[in-house]
């Protein structure tokens, strides 16, 4: 079986309030992109799991990869067979793209058609929530209001299809926690969900903010500067995504390939066949 988790980006972030078990709530817009890793899950004949990965190098144990947590999560309630997972990371790490958690996600949903399970979305989003607060957002992979610490999510009616997508990833590391040290809390002036559901995106730029980028931009010029070239290349709206370090712009025409120094670089049309 072979899976293509796919990222997501943030439409606006606000940090809200403080909360009394130490974390923020938040107010956000995921919006699924095409950008995509590639999973292959096959059973073999074990008692557990094998994992493999390619692609992006990842600095962490096989064990500690939220593809094999997701795995025993199902494999302690439900007694797994073992499962091969080969894991191709073409989403970039430290970037606020989710490609982790939607790893895990499909992993889930792999494994619940691989082995017959028959857990329900639902079920599956209960599931996901243990791996990652943006995790169940994957499941069924729509556009969501978000709030709580990133896991309350509302249906949101909103379809970006015919609109270009340029995203660029410097290689710069953004602490969330550090991002969250340095953020006002606050709500802003028009609440998140009227202005993605009301304004159309090319007045989003007045409207739509992430509360992330006045310290992370303070800290990383370089990411400001990300910002700044995509509006100069003619996005009608660009922002960081999450707490960084990818900014993305939205562009009514193909943008004209720029060239950013060191840089991950990602450009897609949405359309119904995403």
């Amino acid at each position: 079986m072979l899976l293509y988790p796919n990222a997501k980006i943030n439409l606006g972030l606000n940090v809200v309030g403080r909360r009394a078990d130490g974390y923020h709530d938040i107010e956000t817009v995921f919006y699924p992109i095409p950008l995509c890793d590639e999973l292959e899950l096959e059973r073999v004949n074990a008692q557990d799991c094998r994992f493999e990965q390619s692609g992006i190098v990842l600095d962490t144990l096989p064990e500690q990869n939220l593809v094999v947590k997701a795995y025993r999560l199902l494999q302690r309630d439900y007694g797994l067979d073992g499962v091969s997972f080969r894991l191709r990371k073409n989403i970039p790490f430290g970037a606020g793209l989710g490609g982790g958690s939607s790893d895990a996600a499909y992993t889930l949903c792999g494994l619940n058609r691989l082995f017959g399970l028959g857990l329900s979305p639902d079920c599956l989003k209960k599931y996901a929530a243990m791996l990652g607060a943006d995790c169940a957002f994957f499941v069924e992979n729509k556009p969501v209001y978000a709030e709580g610490i990133g896991n309350i999510f509302s249906p949101l009616p909103l379809n970006l299809d015919g609109w270009h997508l340029l995203l660029v990833k410097p290689d710069i590391y953004v602490s969330t926690a550090d991002a969250y040290a340095g953020v006002t809390v606050g709500r802003p002036e028009i609440p998140l969900a009227d202005a993605i559901r009301n304004l159309p995106p090319d007045q989003w730029k007045d409207a739509v903010f992430n509360d992330f980028e006045k310290s992370v931009f303070a800290r990383f010029p370089a990411i400001a500067g990300i910002k700044k070239r995509l509006y100069d290349m003619g996005a009608v709206y660009a922002s960081m995504s999450g707490s960084g370090s990818s900014v993305f712009g939205l562009f009514r025409q193909k943008p004209a390939r720029m060239e950013f120094d060191d840089c991950f670089v990602y450009e897609c049309m949405f359309s119904v066949d995403r």
